[in-house]
Formats: structure tokens, C-alpha cells, sequence
């Protein structure tokens, strides 16, 4: 898959060094709106080390979406594009290239959580097809998911929500 001759693809150990640079830049276009994440570990850290599916954009990436299963589907705990390089269609390539991989995988859809009302967040995602996932339909994962980013602090943040994306 390819934007703007940016391939898209499985990120390769020489890649994940430079993941966190690539995240943090996208954190800084969230500080604008007065969003200032917790200290810590970066997310796509976290997914390295819990050996999450990691796709790139680029060689080198310029950036990167981790995936991992959750109750019986896939998903997606973040999509990070370097801020000099938004604009160009990168998320959108990853986005697709996710929700390409979980139907050859014969997942059902992805879900995703994330911030309700930034424009490159819930309403990006709405335009890619995702609906808010009622809570009734949230599985025991996602149910873990949302608990843990209550307890970091995230919430606290701004509004944020589950979405689901239908495979197929």
C-alpha cells in the first residue's frame, strides 16, 4: 500500500528505535489543543515490548500503527504519523492497511479508543467508517482497556470513546 510513494509495512527490528520520536511528535500537535499526556513510557514503547503488531509507513518510517488482538478481533491501540509529515495520507494508508490485515484475518472489525472530539482522532476515524461501539458490546478486553486508561489519567484529559470498524 502507498501514499505519496510511502510504502506501508511490517516494521523490521531496525525500525523500532525510532518509533517513540515519531509518537512524540504527533503528542506535540496534541499539546496545541491544551491535551498534555501523563509522563511515561510512550505507547508504541509499551506495544514494542508487549510484542504488539507493528506497521510502518515508510523507509524510514515516518509512521507507524500497533495492533494487537482483542476479544476475538483486532486492535488498534494507536496510529502516530510524524507531525512534518501529516497531511499527506500516511494514516489514512495506515489505517487501511489495518483494517486490510484484520480481514484477512478474518477478524470481525477493529476497535479502537481514542478522543472523541479532536478532528484527527474520533472524527477522522467516523470518516474511515468507525461508529462509537455501544457500551453493551464492549468485550472483557476493552473493558480493561477503558479501566486502565481511567486509572493513567487519560479521561481526565477530554472526552474520549470506543469505536468499532466492521471487516468486510
Amino acid at each position: 500500500m502507498a501514499t505519496d510513494d510511502v510504502r506501508v509495512r511490517a516494521a523490521e527490528p531496525r525500525d523500532l528505535a525510532g518509533l517513540a520520536a515519531i509518537e512524540a511528535s504527533g503528542d506535540a500537535m496534541f499539546r496545541r489543543l491544551g491535551i498534555e499526556f501523563p509522563p511515561g513510557p510512550m505507547v508504541v514503547e509499551r506495544m514494542i515490548q508487549e510484542r504488539a503488531r507493528i506497521l510502518v509507513a515508510g523507509d524510514p518510517p515516518v509512521g507507524f500503527a500497533a495492533v494487537e488482538p482483542l476479544d476475538g478481533a483486532v486492535h488498534l491501540e494507536q496510529i502516530s504519523v510524524d507531525a512534518a509529515e501529516t497531511g499527506r495520507g500516511i494514516g489514512t494508508a495506515l489505517l487501511r492497511a489495518v483494517i486490510e490485515e484484520a480481514s484477512n484475518a478474518s477478524a470481525p472489525g477493529v476497535s479502537l479508543i481514542t478522543f472523541r472530539e479532536v478532528p484527527w482522532n474520533g472524527p477522522w476515524y467516523a470518516r474511515h467508517g468507525f461508529a462509537e461501539l455501544p457500551i453493551a458490546d464492549w468485550g472483557p478486553g476493552l473493558r480493561r482497556y477503558w479501566a486502565a486508561e481511567i486509572a493513567a489519567g487519560l479521561h481526565g484529559l477530554g472526552p474520549r470513546t470506543v469505536m468499532w470498524r466492521p471487516t468486510g
